[in-house]
């Protein structure tokens, strides 16, 4: 099973950023942490900061894996196209968010991806990307 995972802007910066928002780990270093919990999974990663290669990366994955983990980070709230791309690719997308966007601003509470994708984890910290790989994993385990 293959599994891309595709974080949007700022994430990056996970581990230096509002460390009381996003905790203090960086996704390098927790990545390798999924790879090592999950061996059988290729666990393919990408992250920009600009929306087009998010949308190029959506399009490529989305014929390639079994399922997508994407954190679009601010494009949740912005992006159209993010939307639109995950509407027209094969693969089950599952929306993960860091932080409970709904406890936070009130543009955050408006999601242009959450509609389109299998299911929305948020406010769980980097665990949440886990939760999305045990639902990948159960979903092809129910086929």
């Amino acid at each position: 099973m293959k599994i891309a995972i595709i974080n949007g802007p700022n994430l990056n910066l996970l581990g230096q950023r509002e460390p009381g928002i996003y905790g203090s780990q960086g996704f390098d270093s927790f990545l390798e942490i999924l790879k090592t919990r999950f061996p059988n999974i290729i666990l393919e990663y990408f992250q920009s900061n600009v929306e087009g290669e998010l949308v190029n990366a959506l399009q490529q994955f989305g014929n390639e894996a079994d399922g997508i983990i994407l954190n679009p980070a601010a494009y949740t709230h912005t992006s159209v196209a993010i939307g639109d791309c995950i509407a027209a690719i094969k693969a089950p997308v599952v929306e993960v968010h860091i932080s409970n966007v709904h406890a936070r601003e009130e543009f955050r509470k408006l999601s242009h991806v959450s509609a389109k994708a299998a299911g929305t984890i948020c406010g769980l910290g980097l665990d949440g990307y886990r939760l999305a790989i045990e639902y990948f994993i159960n979903k092809e385990v129910d086929r």
